[in-house]
């Protein structure tokens, strides 16, 4: 899968044990890791701080003895905090975790709360990325001693993930740490991009600690981190000697005059991606307000769903949105099913979501037949209405989703997932608070229809529409509305499309 590829905890196991089977010991990326982190921490403090390691039984806590010898090293004042089971000591700490603590030369006292009191530099080692269970009990205070450590001033650096942090799902299990930075090694994992573990993480780095990128092709890892590695092929470009059906005709179908606006910056967005020619479809009370938005809109008068069906037979058409403020009458789902049952790309999004809800089977069988990619951007409130028997991580669900529908499921938030059918995902990470705005949605939607008329891929489409989505609300800046966030997408454009990070 092409883009920056992420790990599971699971995956990065078998990336560790591919690597220390082609002959690599197990000591180096440990040390590697140590090391990456102790460099971090020495480009901002300097000999005779105070650092309090809290290590854990695994190989984190591993990576922490290395952190410890290394910062006592180059003049810190190190204690390690270790935190075990009842009745277990150091000497019980196994494989390449014993063999780290066995370097270590310095104080190691048993965890509790109050040997955080003072430190300037607390490192995070105790869980990691593969913590499968809530924390509770003495961890779940050790955790919450760093955090309030952590508000008194004191600088919290967490070893791969934020412990707490599943690093599979993002999710807080119990308790986590909430860290100033965060080092990782070889592949972020989906905890790093995913809610709530992405505000946990402060500043992210990753480092290489000697595992080869070979190891990738083995493990066939599925999801990647939205960005131009994904998409970079196919970023909005025409040709010179196009016109306006060559760059793609779409459809956006508006509902009444109250409604009407979000129609309006759907097509908006859809004019300003790319596509050469964008049609609005307005019942007759909104057609003079729809056509005194835009000159450039072609405005086009449907009475009714039959007069909107025949419309969506325009053999010009590449791409239709079908949904922002389109009502929730019975008969539109005539309209929607037409579109279905035809040629074009298709973007369904809020209120023909709705529709698709009350008629689940028949929706997704009609998308599962369809000739073209049909993309569904539901948010949480209209997920849980369209797929309410499916549950798990934002990740998992948007995945099931996509099987279940046959549909590019792009599910909606600050941490946007685009999966696609045969289990491909990528996680958002650009979205900004600006775009949490009335119409934000109807821009995005404009987006991925103007992309999917000029014939991108749906997938891919979905994926390239969510960062410019997410660009443009980076532009627009505090205090913007969705009419200025479609607006920046000029300047998105001009900006052209960023350098590509190949794995």
């Amino acid at each position: 899968m092409r883009g920056e590829l992420l790990l599971t905890p699971a995956e990065m196991g078998r990336a560790d044990a591919l690597t220390i089977a082609s002959g690599v010991s197990g000591e180096r990326p440990m040390e590697n890791a140590g090391y990456a982190v102790a460099d971090v921490i020495c480009a901002r403090f300097s000999q005779g701080t105070r650092a309090v390691v809290l290590c854990g039984m695994g190989n984190n806590g591993g990576d922490g003895f290395v952190i410890a010898r290394v910062l006592k090293q180059r003049g810190f004042i190190v204690r390690v905090a270790l935190a075990l089971p009842e009745g277990m000591t150091a000497r019980d700490l196994k494989g390449d975790a014993g063999a780290a603590e066995r370097t270590w030369r310095g104080e190691t006292l048993p965890a509790t709360p109050d040997l955080f009191d003072g430190a300037t530099v607390i490192v995070d080692a105790l869980y990691g990325a593969g913590l499968i269970r809530d924390v509770s009990g003495r961890d779940a205070e050790l955790i919450a001693a760093v955090n309030a450590a952590g508000a008194e001033g004191a600088r919290i650096y967490a070893v791969d993930l934020p412990s707490g942090i599943d690093g599979r799902t993002g999710e807080v299990r119990g308790a986590a740490i909430i860290a100033d930075e965060t080092v990782t090694f070889f592949r972020r994992k989906p905890g790093h991009l995913l809610l709530p573990g992405r505000t946990h993480c402060g500043r992210l780095r990753l480092a290489q600690i000697g595992i080869g990128p070979e190891v990738l092709a083995e493990i066939a890892p599925t999801a990647v981190a939205n960005g131009p590695a994904l998409w970079a092929e196919y970023w909005p470009s025409a040709a010179v000697d196009s016109h306006k059906y060559s760059r793609g005709a779409a459809l956006v179908a508006s509902g009444p005059l109250v409604s009407c606006g979000a129609a309006r910056l759907a097509a908006e967005a859809a004019l300003r991606i790319g596509a050469g020619i964008v049609t609005v479809a307005a019942p007759p009370d909104a057609v003079a307000t729809v056509a005194a938005w835009r000159a450039a809109f072609v405005v086009r008068p449907v009475a009714d769903m039959a007069a909107l069906t025949e419309l969506l037979g325009e053999p010009r058409l590449r791409a239709a949105v079908l949904g922002p403020g389109l009502g929730l009458g019975d008969d539109i789902w005539a309209a929607i099913r037409a579109a279905l049952e035809g040629d074009m790309a298709l973007v369904l999004d809020a209120d023909a979501i709705t529709q698709a809800s009350r008629r689940r089977d028949e929706a997704f069988a009609l998308i599962k037949a369809h000739k073209a990619g049909v993309v569904l951007t539901p948010h949480e409130g209209e997920f849980r209405r369209l797929f309410p028997d499916i549950g798990g991580s934002k990740l998992d669900r948007a995945r099931a989703a996509a099987a279940q529908s046959s549909a590019v499921v792009l599910l909606k938030g600050p941490d946007t997932v685009i999966a696609h059918p045969d289990g491909r995902a990528a996680i958002n990470e650009n979205g900004t608070a600006t775009l949490a705005t009335a119409g934000s949605g109807d821009v995005l939607a404009g987006i991925i229809g103007g992309l999917l008329a000029a014939g991108r891929p749906a997938f891919e489409a979905a994926s390239l529409a969510a960062w410019m989505h997410g660009e443009a609300g980076r532009i627009a800046g505090p205090g913007s509305i969705a009419d200025e966030i479609a607006a920046a997408l000029r300047d998105v454009l001009a900006k052209g499309c960023p350098e590509t990070g190949e794995d």
